[in-house]
């Protein structure tokens, strides 16, 4: 097997497409915008993947976290409000909030699975900051460590509710960037007692199934590799400091933070230390490039995925998504209805 997840072109499988995933057998895939359709056509697009493989378990991911990072849209899918939204019902009422967190991820995670797919990146767990550029900006739980864990937590569970594996992300730490990694490559001169902060979360989550690296440099751990291409950064800070045993993707190789060829990006970042490279945009040049960089999936990677796994279903969640979505909108009116209260 391939340690990587790759794109897809368009609303069906190509030929040569089809033919590429099943002699390079990779870990996974990844749906965007460009991959949908309709509900029925979706399901049928995971469907054909299962199918190349013979794997029921398969790794088939989506950035769907609610706000602006949404691949799945209106109207064919509900709107799902950004983590900023729960930070602030916790102000007022921290049980209500983690309730909230728990039942909208559940509802959400419903809805993957009825098309069929397996994993979402997200919880976003990290710490906001002041000052920080917008990239992470609402999509973060908060500015305080533990109520961003506690909210982290509670989406997992309401995932896993729904069959779906989670993503915390963006492991070490994205809070404090000053620039788009879409972008440029972000340097953070924090010191490793200020990094503490950004560490918190990934720490009280470390059991998550599965993480993304960001593609920052921090000076006081490697000043010469981002944390994705940096060995010290994924053994000592990742593996050691944050305990974190679970399946480590990078972020999108595509991503102009990293320099050199994307399947250079990808071979370097598996030699610091990732399980899986991260491929989007399906460019096949790339992807066999990848492919011919990169080695045979590791033993320690393949017992990663499979636990990472191990819960996913394809039946959706046990409660019924109109319900959830109703006691999460619910609890996030008392927010405005205290706003109110103090007009």
């Amino acid at each position: 097997m391939t340690p990587a997840i790759f794109g897809l072109a368009g609303h069906a499988l190509s030929a040569d497409e089809r033919a590429f995933f099943r002699d390079c057998d990779p870990a996974g895939y990844i749906v965007f915008g460009r991959n949908v359709e309709s509900r029925a056509q979706l399901r049928s697009l995971t469907d054909s993947l299962r199918a190349i493989h013979g794997r029921e378990k398969l790794l088939i991911t989506v950035d769907q976290e609610g706000g602006r990072v949404a691949r799945l849209k209106p109207p064919q899918w509900p709107s799902w409000p950004a983590g900023a939204a729960f930070d602030q019902l916790y102000e007022l009422a921290p049980a209500s909030a983690i309730e909230a967190a728990r039942a909208n991820a559940e509802a959400l995670g419903g809805d993957l699975a009825e098309v069929g797919i397996t994993c979402t990146h997200a919880p976003v767990i990290d710490v906001r900051q002041a000052g920080a550029h917008d990239v992470i900006g609402d999509r973060a739980y908060g500015y305080e460590p533990l109520r961003v864990a506690a909210l982290g937590r509670a989406v997992l569970d309401g995932l896993a509710r729904a069959g779906i594996a989670g993503t915390v992300k963006h492991m070490p730490g994205h809070g404090r960037t000053t620039t788009d990694t879409h972008l440029e490559m972000p340097t953070v001169t924090a010191s490793e007692e200020e990094l503490e902060i950004d560490l918190a979360p990934f720490r009280a989550l470390n059991s998550a199934p599965i993480a993304m690296t960001g593609h920052l440099l921090f000076t006081a751990w490697d000043s010469d590799n981002p944390a994705t291409q940096s060995p010290f950064v994924i053994k000592e800070i990742i593996r050691k400091r944050i305990g974190f045993d679970g399946l480590l993707l990078t972020d999108d190789l595509d991503m102009e933070a990293l320099s050199g060829t994307v399947p250079e990006r990808a071979e370097r970042s598996i030699a610091a230390g990732c399980d899986i490279a991260l491929n989007c945009w399906a460019k096949m040049d790339d992807m066999i490039g990848i492919v011919q960089r990169l080695p045979v999936m590791s033993d320690k990677t393949a017992s990663r995925l499979e636990r990472a796994l191990s819960d996913t279903r394809l039946d959706g969640a046990t409660g019924d998504q109109a319900a959830l979505i109703a006691k999460r909108d619910a609890l996030l009116a008392l927010t405005a209805q205290d706003a109110e209260a103090r007009a």
